[in-house]
């Protein structure tokens, strides 16, 4: 009996040491920081021009998960943020949204801009300009080099998001692959960026980065088709020598705007009129 007390006593002592001691080290306040932060003029243009009305969060303070850390890459300056994405909203956003509907970007857009302030340089001496990742985000490159007054710098910057744009749509609705396949079956090539563009488009391809795959090879004949007025494009038909490689483009241009009208009743044409009169918007600003 009497040691039966004593263990009793024993493990009393030791449970209140052990609440002493664990009272003792816990800290009299958080240390997590659960004070919001205060939203910016920017945060809030941000906010009331994208992510109230499409659903859409601009990502432009730095966060290393996500971009690839493998690469020196930085986040834009500040005052390159808004510029960069008025053009984004009035040539890609507001066009589709003219042509295709008040709902169109609403439904079908990327949930997710990131923006970089610099080139992303490849090993092969390539730039990557933009990236889409699963539908739900795009990775725009080179932001602190946008001057809005400069319609090629404008053209080439929305090209890449026309370009990714459209693979969003391939992946809620998928193009003709097969009919595609058979216009260009041997012009594809990993090693697309050592090929001059002339010779490119002299085997069907309206860029040498169009010879990467057939999905490329979509996305670049829309994007080029959405980012030159039809004088422009007609141009580049015309410097195509080759009768049956031009044939090509034609071909697969017919399938771009094929693709537009069945799967969601949209003018390809008026919808590249409308980004022409938007792009000169934006530069003659």
């Amino acid at each position: 009996m009497k040691i039966v007390k004593t263990y009793k006593a024993a493990l009393i002592a030791g449970v209140l040491l052990l609440a002493s001691c664990a009272h003792e080290d816990q800290p009299t306040e958080s240390r997590l920081d659960f004070s919001v932060p205060t939203k910016t003029d920017l945060d809030k243009w941000i906010s009331t021009s994208f992510l109230d009305l499409y659903n859409i969060n601009v990502y432009y303070e730095w966060d290393q998960n996500t971009v690839d850390n493998t690469r020196y890459l930085f986040p834009p300056k500040v005052e390159k943020v808004q510029p960069a994405m008025e053009v984004v909203k009035k040539i890609w956003i507001d066009s589709y949204t003219t042509i295709g509907g008040v709902n169109f970007v609403k439904k079908i857009a990327p949930r997710e801009f990131v923006l970089v302030g610099g080139v992303n340089l490849n090993t092969n001496g390539t730039l990557t300009l933009g990236l889409a990742e699963g539908g739900q985000r795009i990775t725009l490159f080179q932001v602190d080099n946008l001057n809005k007054k400069s319609r090629a710098n404008v053209t080439q910057f929305i090209h890449t998001i026309q370009h990714e744009y459209v693979h969003i749509l391939n992946q809620t609705k998928p193009f003709d692959e097969q009919a595609w396949s058979k216009l260009t079956p041997v012009g594809y090539t990993s090693t697309w960026y050592t090929e001059p563009i002339a010779t490119s488009r002299n085997l069907g391809f309206v860029t040498s980065y169009a010879r990467l795959n057939i999905y490329e090879d979509f996305a670049e004949t829309a994007a080029a088709i959405l980012t030159s007025s039809k004088a422009e494009y007609d141009a580049i038909l015309a410097s195509v020598t080759d009768a049956t490689a031009k044939a090509n483009i034609k071909a697969k241009e017919a399938l771009v705007v094929k693709y537009y009208k069945d799967a969601f009743n949209i003018d390809f044409y008026a919808l590249r009129d409308q980004a022409q009169k938007n792009t000169d918007a934006v530069v003659n600003n």
